[in-house]
């Protein structure tokens, strides 16, 4: 064609449309573009340049007129020519009215450019081996086509980092709302475990509603505050008690079963693995009783539950829940599971009457879960509860820091 008209029929004309006319001039990627690919990268981006979904609905119908899939390259004629009504027939029966008032967004955007005839037409005429078209110009979609894929890939990086930094605050509010459950029963003389309580279940409300990423970042450094300060206090509480229990060593002593047993060749092979053990350490008493001989260690202990919530055990402990028929809500039902998951885990009966006679049935089974957590990481399973069951008969175990550990390692 002689002559390329830059001004629409009958409507006006704006610096907007004149810029994209201008940018039109310029020659095509000799590649082309895939226009499938192209409406793709589209969708992605289509807020950083100001559309909406339905315009790209009325956009795609346009690209479907043109019958290549590659846009440009050696097929100059990007301009489509179909008529309203065929358009409103791709669309699905879309009004006219609708479907210009997006057309005309697309316009002012750039992303077609209109090429009008004298009468305003869309039509083609061939004038021997020249084609000469008018109507919708599909160019501007090939020449912006890497500044598309640029916007599309920012858009996928930012929705990427918004949803780990959601993720994130998610976990650290559960880490806090545990954390203050388990502070509140060792140390209930601090009054901040209300607070960091009321401040998980506030942000456990903020999280049911699409947060800017300004204010996701302000929940997650209060979080982050409120997580530093629960575990000062809670690690200088089991500090203390990791102190005083080499004092008092009855401390952590729990046994569930109210008879006697005779367990002094484990004590002797303690001793012979060099572990200093003496009969205060163990917190029983010894009656050396004349019979045939043989000196009998009788076991008296109070029956108490760990020193840990079970709440905090469930929030720390997840892979055990796959396992479980149903909810647990009491100790006997995490006493049940772990009974069931232990074969499992290669933990024979004997070692596992081993730990509930020396832990107490309700401490083993948190040591079996959190066993589980860590299940890729232990080459014995069965030797490890025998060495922590070893531990727990003289009084120098307990299971809260397994817990806390899993929980620094969800916070990590």
């Amino acid at each position: 064609m002689d002559y390329t008209p830059v001004t629409p029929f009958r409507r006006t004309i704006d610096a907007a449309i004149l810029k994209h006319q201008a940018a039109t001039q310029e020659e095509l990627p000799p590649t082309g573009a895939n226009k499938w690919e192209v409406l793709r990268e589209l969708a992605a981006a289509r807020v950083a340049f100001g559309l909406s979904d339905r315009d790209l609905t009325v956009l795609q119908a346009l690209v479907s007129f043109h019958q290549a899939t590659i846009l440009g390259g050696n097929d100059k004629e990007l301009i489509v020519y179909p008529s309203n009504k065929a358009i409103c027939e791709r669309l699905n029966g879309m009004p006219c009215s609708t479907m210009r008032r997006h057309l005309s967004n697309l316009v002012q955007t750039g992303f077609v450019v209109r090429r009008d005839s004298p009468n305003g037409k869309r039509y083609a005429r061939r004038y021997g081996d020249e084609k000469v078209a008018f109507g919708f110009d599909l160019s501007p979609l090939v020449r912006r086509f890497q500044d598309i894929c640029e916007a599309a890939e920012a858009v996928r990086a930012a929705d990427e980092r918004y949803k780990r930094l959601r993720a994130t605050v998610s976990l650290m509010r559960r880490d806090l709302a545990g954390l203050a459950e388990y502070g509140r029963s060792l140390r209930p003389d601090q009054g901040v475990w209300d607070q960091f309580s009321d401040l998980a279940a506030l942000t456990a409300r903020d999280l049911r509603r699409k947060l800017e990423m300004e204010n996701l970042r302000r929940v997650e450094a209060a979080l982050g505050v409120a997580l530093d300060h629960a575990r000062n206090l809670l690690n200088g509480h089991i500090a203390e008690d990791m102190s005083t229990n080499d004092a008092v060593s009855e401390q952590h002593y729990q046994n569930s079963n109210k008879d006697s047993y005779v367990f002094e060749p484990r004590l002797e092979k303690a001793r012979d693995e060099g572990v200093a053990i003496k009969d205060e350490d163990v917190g029983v008493s010894v009656e050396h009783c004349k019979n045939e001989g043989d000196h009998t260690l009788h076991v008296h202990e109070d029956q108490l539950l760990p020193n840990i919530p079970l709440g905090l055990v469930l929030a720390s402990c997840h892979e055990f829940k796959s396992y479980a028929e149903q909810p647990v809500r009491h100790w006997h039902d995490l006493v049940r599971v772990a009974d069931m998951v232990r074969p499992m885990m290669g933990i024979s009966p004997s070692a596992w009457d081993e730990a509930k006679r020396y832990m107490g049935p309700e401490e083993a089974s948190v040591v079996v879960v959190a066993m589980l957590e860590r299940f890729n990481d232990i080459r014995s399973p069965g030797g490890y509860m025998r060495s922590l069951s070893a531990k727990a008969a003289i009084g120098e175990f307990s299971c809260g820091p397994m817990i806390m550990a899993l929980m620094r390692r969800d916070a990590a």
